[in-house]
């Protein structure tokens, strides 16, 4: 999930859509084509269908997207941070959180598209980028400000106008119940011992909003 930024900043002006990666800090040197930023992220996405976060270096990346290595450090300081914003460029337009629906159904239906995502490529990506940043915590501090944060901060915003509008019970923390709700994705999708599907999707909203005191919307 459930990012805020470290070593990138918004624009001034300019607002960072929902969970989305901010614009990079601006280094001097030839001004940057946004068109030749999404070249890059979309190179980076094809060699993961290929291979590993691990194997994956810049100078593939630069070759299949027709750049040299010194324009993609112009835009990241890491192999970690283009492939945390190339997953994010794909998977967060595929996520959304629904605005014009209630809290609770909004809540269901962005759980069921985390679930359908993370059983395909963007599930095993984030996984892949977790399992790197057990040997470099840098890069598990980046997946968290860049990515984790800020759909957490959405997912912490609609749980507390639910129990605004219809009153559920919130523990201490609304922290709690996001974790309530969310950790077991990551856990199926870490330790692969069962599946994430409808199922899943379908048992797992009826427990939590039976705890609630509510039946789940789908």
């Amino acid at each position: 999930m459930p990012a805020v930024e470290a070593s990138a900043l918004p624009r001034p002006g300019v607002p960072v859509a929902d969970g989305a990666a901010p614009a990079p800090v601006r280094r001097a040197g030839r001004p940057r084509s946004e068109a030749t930023r999404q070249r890059i992220l979309a190179a980076t996405l094809d060699l993961l269908e290929e291979c590993t976060v691990q194997a994956l270096t810049i100078e593939a990346i630069a070759r299949q997207a027709g750049v040299g290595k010194a324009t993609i450090y112009r835009w990241w300081d890491s192999k970690a941070l283009v492939v945390i914003d190339a997953f994010m460029e794909h998977h967060n337009m595929k996520t959304p959180m629904p605005t014009d629906r209630p809290p609770a159904e909004a809540l269901a239906a962005h759980f069921r598209s985390l679930v359908h995502e993370y059983a395909g490529s963007s599930g095993r990506i984030v996984a892949q980028i977790i399992a790197e940043g057990q040997a470099d915590p840098a890069v598990l501090d980046q997946l968290r400000t860049r990515f984790h944060a800020g759909r957490r901060a959405v997912v912490r915003d609609v749980l507390q106008r639910w129990s605004d509008a219809e009153r559920i019970p919130l523990p201490a923390s609304v922290e709690v119940l996001s974790d309530l709700v969310y950790a077991p994705i990551y856990l199926r999708l870490l330790l692969g011992h069962a599946p994430l599907d409808d199922e899943f999707v379908d048992s797992h909203l009826t427990y939590v909003y039976g705890l609630l005191g509510r039946s789940a919307r789908r």
